[in-house]
């Protein structure tokens, strides 16, 4: 039967608490950018040009956190990672919504760069649970979690800020992000597999990894997420143009749908594509959305083919970049997975922006879609189809 597939997946013993575990341990964390976002416009009333300026500082300590964190767990295990970050956390929401401007800005920085590194250290665990020959469909499922995380995390944010404040739900973003630290501290899910933890230790230097095949892999992660964003903000002023502002958020959830519904039957497909399709075909299926116009149900069924490669696009990535880098390397590989993640679509906003204030949604639809196609080309001369490269026997402390 076509389920089979994530039947055996979820066999797998401590898969399937691993992924209900980090579907709501996610949740959270996808909340943070619109509550400081609505923080500072409704609580500081400083307008969204100021937010703004507080969730890229935010974000630019993330960026750079995220291969630090996973570094670390490579080196020192899980647990002090967790406890670490749940702290900072911790120390950030529990006063954050007492801070002056100024702080707030600073202190966006640290807690941006200490965040819970929950997206990349599921995804570090879930490959050491599974099998490589079952990955491509473990990525699938749990790419389908993290669109119900997005799904789920900012509406309740908002939905928090309109009816009990903001300041109110900055701490319940806190005991959000400390309960998914704690629950994931007391799980410690392994970060190696039964085999790698049979091997000696060892240490993994840059060079047997960090390659240029791998930097085309991340290029092109950042650039699927670039269209994602762009997309977004284009299909959003888009509706604001034909007046259908009332229906964003609808078309906004059927759109996430697609990527959901996607990541569905990728997982059960017989054999997996390589990102470089995927990509490439999402972004030359972004090209003409722009070309739509009139109701906004035509623009909705316009983006149905690219919608649905989201899920198995970003997935495709994490799995290539599982099968590339050495165990001992993995959590530092998936933190700059992430860092990618975070730079596509932090560059999206403004670089779309411009071109919907400039030249029209239209043609930030025909932009996002050909920055896919031509990172993809870009990344084609370095791509590789080999296995992930031998580690060094060396003392671990070396």
């Amino acid at each position: 039967m076509a389920l089979d597939p994530y039947r055996r997946l979820l066999g797998i013993p401590g898969v399937r608490s691993l992924l209900l575990v980090g579907m709501f341990a996610r949740i959270p964390s996808t909340a943070v950018a619109i509550t400081l976002t609505l923080h500072v416009v409704e609580e500081l009333r400083l307008g969204f040009g100021a937010a703004g300026l507080v969730t890229a500082a935010a974000t630019a300590g993330m960026a750079v956190g995220s291969p630090l964190a996973g570094r670390v767990v490579d080196r020192r295990g899980l647990r002090p990672v967790l406890a670490v970050t749940t702290l900072a956390q911790l120390a950030f929401w529990a006063t954050a919504w007492a801070m002056p401007f100024p702080v707030l800005l600073v202190a966006a920085v640290p807690a941006g760069l200490l965040s819970l590194p929950v997206f990349s250290v599921i995804r570090q665990c879930l490959a050491a649970l599974v099998p490589v020959e079952q990955r491509r469909i473990g990525f699938s499922l749990d790419s389908v979690i993290v669109e119900l995380s997005y799904m789920a995390g900012p509406a309740l944010a908002v939905a928090g800020v309109t009816f009990i404040g903001s300041v109110p739900t900055m701490g319940l973003v806190a005991v959000g992000l400390v309960a998914s630290g704690t629950t994931l501290f007391v799980l410690n899910p392994p970060i190696r597999s039964a085999a790698e933890l049979k091997e000696p230790a060892v240490k993994v230097s840059w060079r047997q990894w960090l390659t240029p095949a791998l930097f085309g892999l991340l290029g092109m992660t950042a650039a699927a997420t670039f269209v994602l964003a762009a997309t977004e903000l284009a299909l959003v002023a888009t509706m604001k143009q034909a007046g259908d502002t009332a229906w964003v958020g609808f078309a906004i959830a059927l759109w996430c749908a697609y990527s959901l519904l996607g990541g569905l039957v990728y997982g059960m497909l017989p054999r997996g594509l390589s990102p470089l399709v995927l990509v490439a075909a999402m972004g030359l299926l972004t090209v003409p959305v722009g070309l739509v116009g009139g109701d906004w149900h035509w623009l909705i069924l316009a983006l149905l083919p690219a919608g649905m490669l989201c899920a198995p696009a970003l997935s495709s990535t994490v799995d290539t970049v599982s099968r590339w880098v050495p165990a001992g390397a993995r959590g530092e590989a998936m933190g700059l997975h992430g860092t990618a993640l975070l730079i596509g679509g932090g560059v999206a906003a403004p670089i779309a922006g411009a071109i919907i204030d400039g030249h029209g949604p239209g043609w930030a639809f025909a932009f996002a879609g050909a920055v896919g196609v031509a990172m993809v080309l870009l990344a084609l001369p370095f791509w590789r189809r080999t296995a992930a490269p031998e580690e060094e026997t060396l003392p671990a402390a070396a």
